[in-house]
């Protein structure tokens, strides 16, 4: 679902190089979830390789890492562990929308409907294990360093921004804001041109950053009120929210009452939630303490193998891609070598 501050954070556009030099700590899953949904073919369907295996993660993967590197940008992928129990709703919910939507993709085929049958198929993209281990494989092929969470993997990047080891954190969730994360950078995976569903038209996807201490200054309330305010709104571990509660209502009933527990008029309802709970998962959550992030090379070969020999990539796309790559990184070596001699 998702939590919906968008209304409420102060959102400033930003771009990719103005990351040049930072560490990026990804929420892994989000990012490899909008590689699924938004690269397919024609028909909706996943790319894949020789042998039917989903592709499209790989790809995305591929190509957004090759132009973060050639940036100088520096990212780190941090994966989800299991999730606090509470979520259990919310990823009952997300499945029976998967179903929904592979029910709906089969009708618009059947009638021919092509741009529709394409939306419903982007809601039915389903992380499987091999895809997380395809991932991480070739992450460690980029030298790209990646993190296993214990819980939640958004957790772990904003404790990372928390503690000094990263810049911000990259997620499309405001839940990352939630976890505290100092910094949160939005669009990061998936900036650039999109077309826009059922019109011949594309729009230009922007990076935004979001600064937790501004946000919070500007609405005037401190991170535990604004994880009161997510409750109300509805998270992940209470999905429902409260009823005719939006970001906007839910603010100004905290700034007047200060805490859940003080709101009369929502007594009946929080007894039904275990809202300290979700706080304490907010607040207190379970994460992955990390020391120095390194940083390894590239294996041009290794990844030219990978990708073509036996994930059935373009031998002529990913060598184009990786020569750009290694020309950038030379120059950028060679400029510091000017620079420090």
């Amino acid at each position: 679902m998702g939590l919906d501050l968008k209304t409420l954070c102060v959102r400033e556009k930003t771009n990719l190089e103005s990351f040049t030099s930072k560490i990026v700590a990804i929420d892994a899953y989000n990012a490899i979830y909008q590689f699924l949904s938004i690269i397919r073919g024609p028909d909706g369907l996943p790319l894949t390789d020789f042998s039917g295996k989903v592709t499209s993660h790989i790809s995305g993967l591929f190509y957004r890492n090759v132009n973060f590197l050639s940036l100088g940008i520096k990212p780190v992928y941090v994966f989800d562990g299991r999730p606090p129990s509470l979520k259990s709703a919310e990823i009952e919910r997300r499945k029976q929308i998967k179903k929904d939507a592979t029910v709906k993709y089969e009708i618009a085929i059947s009638e021919g409907k092509y741009e529709e049958a394409r939306k419903y198929a982007q809601q039915t993209s389903v992380l499987r294990d091999e895809m997380v281990q395809d991932s991480k494989r070739l992450l460690d092929l980029f030298g790209i360093p990646h993190i296993q969470a214990p819980s939640e993997g958004e957790a772990t990047a904003a404790h990372l921004t928390i503690t000094g080891k990263a810049f911000a954190s990259a997620s499309q969730d405001f839940d990352s804001l939630l976890f505290g994360a100092k910094k949160l950078v939005r669009n990061f995976t998936n900036s650039g041109k999109r077309k826009l569903p059922n019109r011949n038209t594309t729009i230009e996807i922007e990076p935004e950053i979001i600064d937790l201490a501004k946000t919070l200054s500007e609405l005037g309330v401190t991170r535990e009120q604004l994880v009161d305010i997510g409750i109300l709104i509805g998270t992940d571990f209470n999905p429902d929210g409260f009823e005719r509660i939006g970001p906007k209502t839910a603010l100004k009933i905290i700034k007047e009452y200060g805490k859940l527990e003080d709101v009369q008029q929502i007594q009946d309802k929080l007894e039904e939630i275990d809202y300290k709970q979700i706080r304490e998962i907010f607040l207190h959550p379970k994460v992955a303490e990390v020391g120095e992030i390194a940083f390894g090379n590239v294996d041009y070969q290794g990844v030219t193998n990978y990708l073509t020999k036996e994930r059935s990539f373009s031998q002529e796309r990913v060598e184009i891609s990786l020569n750009r790559l290694k020309k950038s990184l030379e120059k950028k070596s060679h400029n510091l070598e000017q620079w420090f001699g």
